[in-house]
């Protein structure tokens, strides 16, 4: 399954930041992490911090995956938002994983400062506004239960949205106090450097092809024949995952981002805010740290790999449109577009445990647009998992939910 188009903008922007070799001999390690991207990243830190032996694969070259594709909003707001996740699945658990996303940016800048990364981590605070009338109730409705949950945010009015960030054509919106970007791809590459260097051993273009189960150990093989003997398997592939779990938990969609030149032009109404509206797909925006403006949406089913960048063109001039409906007057200049395939679930919640299927093995799956903050707490409840202890919101995380 090809996870994105063939120009992502932080590949092209960082390059070939490392390499690694594939694997020429048979290994034995206490964790086998399956996938190199910003998730698997995160998963062999804090294995290595745990004192595990590991070894991480990737059957591309370490974060060429959706990593490459990502748009790096590090947001605590779940894609469905907190009063309908209360409907669904309670007000503990609705609470608890908005807070725990919003607890995951601050880990990262902890992170971050910790292997004193260059990619860029940057506070932000993030703009949630209504797009259409009719959606101003249910914003506002989102607004009390996050106020009420103790989120720090304020309600904007669309003339106070106008003056702040000269957005037209909104109908006010909710502005919180917490959110972050980060080049995901870099800070991905810098978490393997610092563990290589600890005793992680990746390698890339090296797939596994089958996984023979035995009691309290698993055998993968790859696809050059060779084994890797290990106590646990962490499956950190994303949406791949469909094609190795049988039943239907995660719808795949498209989605498109374009960046725009460097115009020397400082975004300063949005240059420290992330930006999304009420649109059903919703458009999401952020300026980078190089003064480009990056903004996404036109969400679709995904199909295949070549129906999904055939649409590449159409998808820039919507996304664009939405653009010059908010700001009429800002000249926008392509330099990259790109897409990517992203998994939807019923509640907008990761996956993030075992599955029957798959004996002495743990999935980290995050879905959804929260995916790099919900890897932070995939990170922290699978050390827990290996030390026989549970978190609270394994329950609403758990495959069969």
């Amino acid at each position: 399954m090809d996870l994105k188009s063939n120009e992502p903008f932080w590949l092209l922007k960082n390059g070939l930041i490392q390499s690694y070799p594939s694997l020429k001999s048979n290994e034995e390690c206490d964790v086998l992490i399956i996938g190199g991207g910003i998730t698997g990243s995160l998963i062999a830190h804090q294995m290595i911090k745990d004192g595990y032996t590991t070894i991480l694969i990737d059957k591309r070259e370490l974060c060429n995956g959706s990593t490459s594709a990502t748009t790096s909003m590090l947001q605590y707001e779940i894609d469905i938002p907190l009063f309908k996740l209360i409907e669904k699945i309670g007000k503990k658990g609705a609470m608890e994983s908005y807070r725990a996303c919003s607890d995951a940016i601050d880990r990262i800048e902890k992170l971050s400062t910790e292997i004193k990364s260059e990619a860029g981590f940057k506070r932000k605070k993030s703009l949630y506004f209504a797009s259409k009338k009719k959606d101003v109730k249910a914003l506002k409705k989102e607004f009390e239960a996050r106020k009420n949950a103790g989120f720090k945010v304020k309600w904007m009015e669309a003339d106070d949205v106008l003056k702040r960030f000269g957005f037209e054509n909104t109908y006010g919106g909710i502005l919180s106090k917490q959110g972050a970007s980060i080049d995901a791809f870099k800070f991905a590459h810098e978490l393997f450097e610092v563990n290589t260097r600890k005793g992680l051993k990746a390698f890339d273009k090296t797939e596994m092809v089958k996984v023979e189960y035995h009691k309290g150990f698993n055998i993968a093989t790859v696809d050059s024949g060779f084994q890797i003997k290990a106590k646990k398997i962490i499956y950190c592939i994303g949406y791949e995952s469909k094609n190795l779990i049988r039943e239907n938990f995660v719808d795949l969609k498209s989605t498109y981002a374009i960046v725009s030149e460097v115009t020397g032009e400082k975004h300063k109404n949005i240059e420290n805010t992330l930006v999304w509206n009420t649109d059903a797909p919703y458009m999401y925006m952020r300026s980078t740290d190089d003064d480009r403006l990056l903004i996404g949406g036109g969400d679709e089913e995904f199909y295949n790999a070549e129906k999904r960048d055939a649409l590449l063109n159409k998808k820039e001039k919507e996304i664009l449109k939405t653009l010059k409906k908010i700001k009429p007057e800002y000249k926008f200049y392509t330099d990259f577009v790109w897409a990517g395939t992203f998994g939807e679930t019923k509640d907008g919640l990761p996956y993030i445990g075992t599955h029957e299927q798959f004996k002495n093995s743990y999935f980290v799956l995050g879905f959804g647009g929260n995916g790099i903050t919900f890897s932070v707490l995939g990170m922290e409840m699978v050390s827990l998992f290996l030390k026989g202890k549970k978190r609270s919101l394994s329950k609403y995380f758990r495959f069969g939910r």
